[in-house]
C-alpha cells in the first residue's frame, strides 16, 4: 500500500506551491494564453502527471488508475447528463415546439430580466434540486439562448444563477454526502448550511439583473426581484433548518416561482427592457392556443415528472438495485490517507458507482424519448438528433473527462489534501479560508458533493484543533463550494454546448466567471467569520 506524503517539497508551503503546478497551468492556458478547454485540460493532466511521478514519487500504475478513474467519472454521470439535457432540447427544438414555449413565456412578459429570473434563477434552481449535476446549467442556458438572450451573456448568467441552490442539489446529496464523511449531524449540517447561504439566495437574483442591465434598470424591477429573492431565501432557510436537506431547493423554487408568477399578474415595470434585435423576436411573436402550449411544454413536463420520480425514495432505492458498483482495478484501498487528512490512518477505496437506472441522467434521456414519442417522432429523426447531440459533445467531453481525470490524480496523489492543509494553517482566519478550500474543491472536480468528500474530514479536524466549530466549517465547505461551481470546466463546457457558441469561447468564457467565482466566495467567507466570532450562538 502507498502512504500519502503531504510535505513531499521538504516543507509545506513548498509542498503546495508544487500542488498547485497543474492549477497555474490550467489557468495560465485559459486565462491568459486563451486556448480552447480542452488544450488547458489535457496539459494540466500532463502536468499533474510530471508532478506526481518525478516529485511525489507515487507508483505509476496507482497515477494511471487514478486518471483512468476520474476519466471514467467524467463520461459517466457526468458527460452524461449533459448529453441528456441537450438531447432533450433538441427534440423540443428539432419539433418545433420550442418556438411556442418562447412565445408562451414572452406572453407572461417580455422584459428580459423578468425572463432571466424565471428561467436563469427559478426554474434553474429547481432542476437543479431535483436533478444537479450540470443539468440546471444546460437546461437554463438553452432555454436562454433560444429565447434570444445572446448565447455569450446565456451562459454567463446561468452560471451566475447556478449558486445559491446547488449545496442542497440533487435531494440534498452534498449535505448527505458531508454527513457520511464527517459523522457530524444531518440536521445541524443543512441548518448552518442553510443559515450561511440565506444572503447569498437573496443577493443573487438582484446580481443577476444588474450583470444585464445594470443597477438603475434592475432597481426599476425591485418588486420582481424582492418576491424571488426573498422567497426563494426564505423558504430554502426554512426548510433545511426545519425539514432537512433534501427538498430545500425544491421547495424554495416552487415557491419563488409561484411569488414571480404573482407578481408579474398583477405589475409589470414602467418600461419594457429588451436586448439588441429583440424588436424582430417580439414582431415575429405569435398567440397560440393553450392546447398549443401545452403541447409545447411536454419535454420539459417530462422533465419534471422523470426527475422526480427518479428522485422520490422509493423509487430511486428500486432503481439502485441494478446500480453495479465496481472496485477500482490497481487503486482500490491502495493508497492510504493518514491524519491530519483523516482522524487516523485508513485506505482510500475506489469504487466506480455505474448506477445506469438510477441516475439523472438516465431520467433526462427518458423524458427526451417520452416527449419524442409524444411528439411523434420518427425513429430516423430521433437516430439523427442522437447523433447530432454526440458529435456537439465530442470536445466538451474531452475537457470533462480530462479535468476529472486530474482531480482524482491530485486526489489520490495527495496534492489536494497539500493544498487542504496549507489552507488549514491560516489560524483564526481559518472560517474564512474554509470557504476557499471547498472552492477550491468545487474548482477541480465541478461538483459540490466531490468537493465534501474530499475535504469535509479536514474541514472537521482543523476546527477541533483551532478550537472553532466543526459544523460552521464543514457547512462553509459546501456553501463557499457552491461558488467555485461556476468557475469548474466543466459547468463552462455544458454551459458553451449549451448555448452554441464555438469550444474557442470557453477561454472567454472563464476569464469572466472568475472574478464573479472570486467575489462570491470572498463574501461567503466573511459571512462565515462573522458567525465564528460575532454570532457564535447561531451556530447549531
Amino acid at each position: 500500500m502507498w502512504r500519502q506524503n503531504y510535505e513531499f517539497g521538504g516543507s509545506l508551503g513548498l509542498s503546495a506551491l508544487i500542488a498547485l503546478l497543474p492549477l497555474v497551468v490550467l489557468f495560465y492556458l485559459l486565462g491568459i494564453r486563451r486556448r480552447p478547454g480542452w488544450v488547458a485540460a489535457l496539459s494540466a493532466l500532463a502536468t499533474t502527471f510530471v508532478v506526481v511521478l518525478a516529485i511525489v514519487r507515487m507508483p505509476i500504475t496507482l497515477a494511471v488508475a487514478s486518471a483512468a478513474y476520474g476519466a471514467a467519472f467524467g463520461l459517466f454521470p457526468i458527460s452524461w447528463i449533459v448529453f441528456a439535457s441537450i438531447l432533450l432540447y433538441r427534440v423540443a427544438v428539432h419539433t418545433k415546439q420550442f418556438e411556442i414555449i418562447k412565445d408562451s413565456i414572452g406572453a407572461l412578459g417580455e422584459d428580459r430580466r423578468l425572463q432571466l429570473l424565471l428561467i436563469g434563477f427559478c426554474f434553474s434552481a429547481f432542476i437543479e434540486g431535483a436533478a444537479g449535476f450540470g443539468s440546471p446549467v444546460a437546461v437554463s442556458a438553452a432555454m436562454l439562448a433560444g429565447l434570444g438572450f445572446p448565447p455569450f451573456y446565456a451562459a454567463v448568467l446561468c452560471l451566475l444563477g447556478n449558486t445559491a441552490p446547488v449545496a442542497f442539489g440533487s435531494i440534498g446529496i452534498p449535505i448527505v454526502t458531508l454527513t457520511q464523511i464527517t459523522g457530524l449531524p444531518m440536521a445541524h449540517l443543512s441548518a448552518m448550511t442553510g443559515r450561511v447561504l440565506a444572503p447569498i439566495g437573496m443577493l443573487i437574483p438582484i446580481y443577476l439583473v444588474v450583470v444585464m442591465a445594470g443597477w438603475r434598470k434592475a432597481l426599476a424591477v425591485w418588486p420582481a426581484i424582492l418576491a424571488c429573492g426573498l422567497t426563494f431565501a426564505l423558504v430554502q432557510l426554512g426548510v433545511s433548518n426545519k425539514i432537512g436537506p433534501e427538498l430545500a431547493d425544491i421547495l424554495a423554487s416552487i415557491a419563488s416561482i409561484m411569488a414571480l408568477m404573482a407578481v408579474m399578474k398583477v405589475w409589470h415595470p414602467a418600461e419594457t427592457f429588451r436586448l439588441p434585435g429583440d424588436h424582430l423576436v417580439v414582431h415575429e411573436r405569435r398567440v397560440h392556443t393553450t392546447s398549443q402550449v401545452l403541447r409545447a411544454w411536454i419535454p420539459y413536463a417530462f422533465l419534471v415528472v422523470f426527475v422526480l420520480l427518479w428522485g422520490y425514495a422509493p423509487m430511486k432505492a428500486w432503481l439502485d438495485t441494478t446500480t453495479s458498483r465496481l472496485a477500482v482495478p490497481a487503486l482500490h484501498n491502495l493508497v492510504q490517507r493518514v491524519p491530519p487528512v483523516t482522524a487516523a490512518a485508513s485506505p482510500y477505496a475506489a469504487i466506480f458507482v455505474f448506477n445506469w437506472l438510477s441516475a439523472a441522467g438516465t431520467a433526462c434521456v427518458l423524458a427526451a424519448i417520452a416527449a419524442a414519442l409524444a411528439l411523434r417522432v420518427k425513429p430516423a429523426e430521433m437516430a439523427s438528433i442522437y447523433g447530432a447531440t454526440l458529435k456537439q459533445l465530442a470536445l466538451p467531453m474531452v475537457t470533462i473527462s480530462s479535468v476529472l481525470a486530474m482531480a482524482f490524480l491530485m486526489n489520490y496523489a495527495g496534492l489536494t489534501s497539500t493544498l487542504g492543509l496549507a489552507l488549514a494553517a491560516s489560524g483564526p482566519a481559518f472560517p474564512f479560508f474554509s470557504a476557499t478550500l471547498g472552492w477550491l474543491g468545487v474548482v477541480l472536480t465541478g461538483s459540490v458533493t466531490s468537493s465534501n468528500a474530499l475535504f469535509g474530514n479536514l474541514q472537521v479536524v482543523t476546527a477541533q484543533t483551532l478550537g472553532l466549530s466543526p459544523i460552521l466549517t464543514a457547512a462553509v465547505n459546501a456553501s463557499g463550494g457552491v461558488m467555485g461551481k461556476m468557475l469548474s470546466l466543466q459547468s463552462i463546457a455544458v454551459a458553451v454546448v449549451a448555448t452554441g457558441m464555438a469550444t474557442s469561447d470557453e477561454s472567454k468564457l472563464f476569464r469572466t466567471m472568475l472574478k464573479h467565482s472570486v467575489g462570491l466566495v470572498v463574501l461567503v467567507g466573511v459571512i462565515a467569520m462573522v458567525y465564528a466570532y460575532l454570532l457564535p450562538t447561531w451556530i447549531p
